[in-house]
């Protein structure tokens, strides 16, 4: 609405002026009028366009969403394949930023909470409920917390991305560098070239062994049964057949001489004749038994040692053969300063009844990190692609601390855990480094999953938790296809203590501790660790 009042003063001061102050005075206005809206263009970022870059796309290795200019982008080993803007959460339904990985997709995915809301070739990224999938986009933030991308984008990359591809999401604009360090892992060709080869000839190893374990076990089962005739017990038992059996002999020799008559000695006589026959069978069964104890015992004894060897060997030849199986995976490291720890992950490419694929978890160690107080960021170095000499990686870096290379420097990882992973390294392998520690939604069907804690998380906190697995609902497993892994019971990564705001709001309302009520609920950055629902928005 126009202020007449205003317009008036002004046009009075314009004439009291005189005609070359007006003309000073409507210059100045059209002066402010172009700087002002040069700055609003300024500090709007330019709308982000659908595109597809102008070469033949690899396979996408990462993706990384950016918060600030809705957009998200797919790299390949050369650089960024697809761009495309974006709708992320609104205010107090934030996308989480973080480090996250593709756990399961679905075509056509209809929502469980939001009236069959379609939700069309939905990535899903934490099994509480945050994914990429297509959807309106308004030219903002506007989703419950998922990622919505164009629907046409969504689905042509729908099948181009495979779980457990990496998937960022940064607060700021980010973009993967070309990076070099002495503490990359560098493969060793030998074993590079050896290790298909070797994960065959354990597997049948592995599978022999079992074939061996069952068979020694059942061995086991028959010599156990047949020395069950031989314990002392049963010895006893015949000992004690025996005696009434001569005992019955000496009565009838008594009755035998007591009969006075002829009728009473030939009854006296047919039951002397039972009794001695039923009195030397059991003599024979005794003496039998106690001359067969020992060896039958002895049998026994070796069958069972036999068949905890033959276990044993099944074990250790079923964990080589998964460790050999695992090393023609990528192989995907987390670096915690919160924890101090370092932990592995693979994809065993096993199918979970529930949906998803299992990912081994078997390492888990103490880490050195130099400076443990000062922040150290959050870092993503990916290798990319084989190289004459190894591997060529990539670096982003999402949250302020030490440099890329700074935050390597810090580290040290424990000699053995190299051993096991560094040789057979291969592309997509990852280390992440950060302050955080590794998320609740972290869990058996999922890679890495670490939001800032600085960044907001209301896509996280407005969702409800189910459920956790109970203490016996997970345990270590392994199968016939020679792939163990392990679902650590109760997962909780980052310990008690509470490394964001102590102030920070409770998460899901009241807190509550299925299983135990008298344990207190851990959180971080308003983060309970509670296993997330499999609903998303």
């Amino acid at each position: 609405m126009i202020n007449r009042t205003t317009t008036a003063q002004a046009t009075g001061a314009m004439r009291r002026w005189g005609n070359p102050a007006f003309v000073t005075f409507a210059a100045m206005v059209t002066f402010a009028s172009l700087t002002g809206g040069a700055a609003a263009k300024q500090q709007r970022p330019a709308a982000t366009v659908e595109a597809t870059a102008p070469r033949a796309a690899g396979e996408p290795i990462m993706a990384i969403v950016s918060i600030k200019s809705q957009k998200v982008t797919f790299y390949d080993a050369d650089g960024w394949i697809y761009r495309a803007p974006v709708s992320s959460g609104v205010k107090g339904r934030e996308t989480p930023a973080g480090v996250f990985a593709l756990v399961e997709k679905d075509k056509d995915h209809h929502s469980t909470m939001y009236d069959d809301a379609w939700m069309p070739n939905m990535q899903r990224i934490t099994w509480n409920g945050i994914a990429l999938h297509g959807g309106p986009l308004p030219g903002y933030a506007a989703s419950h917390g998922c990622v919505r991308m164009p629907y046409d984008f969504a689905e042509k990359l729908f099948d181009k991305t495979q779980i457990g591809m990496r998937v960022i999401i940064a607060p700021n604009d980010a973009a993967p560098v070309d990076f070099t360090h002495p503490a990359l892992f560098v493969p060793n060709a030998q074993a590079i070239a050896a290790a298909p080869a070797r994960a065959e000839t354990l597997t049948r190893e592995a599978a022999d062994a079992a074939k061996a374990a069952d068979e020694a076990k059942k061995a086991s089962v028959a010599a156990t049964k047949e020395a069950a005739l031989f314990t002392p017990a049963s010895l006893r038992k015949l000992e004690k057949a025996k005696t009434r059996a001569d005992a019955e002999v000496a009565l009838a020799d008594k009755t035998l001489a007591n009969a006075k008559t002829d009728q009473a000695k030939a009854r006296a006589e047919d039951m002397k004749q039972k009794a001695a026959a039923k009195a030397a069978a059991a003599t024979t069964q005794f003496e039998a038994a106690q001359g067969d104890a020992k060896p039958k015992l002895d049998a026994a004894a070796a069958a069972k040692d036999a068949a905890k060897a033959a276990e044993t060997k099944k074990a250790d030849t079923q964990k080589a053969a998964t460790e050999a199986k695992l090393a023609l995976e990528p192989v995907s490291v987390y670096i915690s300063r919160a924890t101090q720890k370092l932990y592995v992950r693979r994809n065993t490419h096993k199918a979970w009844p529930d949906g998803g694929e299992v990912f081994d978890s078997s390492i888990e160690v103490p880490v050195t990190i130099r400076d443990p107080d000062q922040p150290i960021g959050t870092h993503i170095y990916t290798a990319v692609a084989r190289t004459d000499s190894g591997l060529r990686w990539t670096e982003v870096t999402i949250d302020d601390g030490d440099n890329a290379k700074d935050a390597l420097d810090r580290v040290t990882i424990p000699q053995d855990v190299l051993d096991r992973i560094a040789p057979t390294a291969v592309p997509r392998s990852s280390i992440i480094i950060s302050d955080e520690p590794l998320s609740a939604e972290t869990n058996y069907r999922t890679e890495f999953v670490a939001v800032l804690s600085n960044q907001p998380q209301g896509g996280f906190i407005t969702r409800k938790p189910t459920r956790p697995a109970e203490t016996d609902d997970m345990v270590a497993s392994g199968e016939d296809d020679g792939f163990g892994f392990f679902s650590p019971r109760n997962w909780n990564p980052q310990g008690p203590t509470q490394y964001g705001n102590p102030q920070a709001p409770t998460q899901y309302g009241e807190p509550q501790v299925y299983g135990n009520p008298q344990a207190a609920p851990r959180r971080r950055g308003g983060q309970y660790y509670y296993q997330s629902q499999r609903d998303w928005w």
